[in-house]
């Protein structure tokens, strides 16, 4: 049987006291003793190797095959297959006869062998993280890290530009999303770009405060109630103002030659598919529709 990683290998009687014995040391080492006659053997193997590569160099896997290397059998005694073996610090410290279910051997090696840290996150996904938590120069910093690297890396010029949007750079940002050439992130690419648009339209607007005070004398006040949506979407209250450009939508279906419902189409691509504002509000104008 082959094996693909520097950590598992086969052991013989020439070189064991090297391959175990000494590198034991250094890392605990399991010797598996197997034969080809044994079916117990064969079954066990692959979940060995498993566990093994799962340790990612911190645990050695020897595999002594015991029809060929009779001088290591007779060494340690071994009567009956699969006998599995633990040895560190040049000693034997642990070990079972006979198939396991991998819990059991997992559970055998914790005292013995030191599990690897986790892989270091995805800068990218760190950045994302970051971002979903509302740490945006912390993300920011992530991706001009990133982007360092590599200046074409779509998803992260586009997560980098709202990172700016976040703290105002509105002309910064919308040169970064000028930069992305790649059509493998449309959706991302039109909601980053909605999101400044928002944003760059609120500027403009009276302040919600006025405008609610307005909705609160005449509440029909088309212009207000969009107005209002459009400054919650910059400050990204969007449940309010989804519901409040329905609700327009439904009212009003020409004002503005359909603005309520071009936006609510455009928040959908800033937030996405797979949000759950989208999907209620996506099902409400379907309604509405027909």
């Amino acid at each position: 049987m082959t094996q693909d990683t520097p950590y598992i290998f086969d052991a013989t009687t020439a070189d064991f006291d090297q391959s175990v014995i000494a590198n034991s040391f250094h890392k605990p080492v399991l010797v598996d003793f197997w034969a080809e006659w044994c079916a117990p053997c064969k079954a066990l193997m692959p979940m060995l190797q498993t566990i093994a590569e799962s340790y990612q160099g911190e645990l050695l896997l020897a595999k002594v095959n015991c029809d060929i290397e009779q001088d290591i059998v007779a060494r340690f005694g071994i009567r009956s297959l699969p006998t599995v073996v633990l040895f560190k610090d040049g000693q034997p410290v642990d070990g079972f006869a006979g198939a396991q279910p991998e819990s059991a051997v997992r559970t055998m090696l914790e005292p013995h062998v030191q599990m690897p840290p986790p892989a270091a996150a995805d800068p990218f996904e760190q950045a994302q993280a970051l971002f979903d938590d509302g740490r945006f120069a912390d993300a920011e910093a992530v991706l001009t890290v990133l982007l360092g690297e590599d200046n074409t890396n779509a998803k992260a010029l586009i997560l980098y530009a709202r990172c700016l949007t976040e703290r105002g750079e509105l002309g910064e940002a919308q040169t970064v999303l000028d930069a992305v050439k790649s059509d493998e992130h449309k959706a991302a690419l039109a909601g980053a770009k909605a999101q400044i648009q928002f944003l760059g339209l609120a500027k403009n607007l009276p302040d919600a405060a006025d405008l609610k005070a307005r909705l609160a004398k005449d509440p029909q006040d088309d212009e207000a109630v969009y107005q209002l949506a459009i400054q919650q979407l910059a400050r990204q209250q969007y449940e309010a103002a989804l519901d409040a450009l329905l609700k327009l939508f439904v009212r009003n279906r020409s004002y503005s030659e359909g603005l309520p419902h071009k936006t609510l189409l455009q928040v959908f691509e800033l937030l996405g598919n797979d949000h759950p504002l989208v999907t209620t509000y996506r099902r409400k104008l379907f309604a509405a529709l027909y």
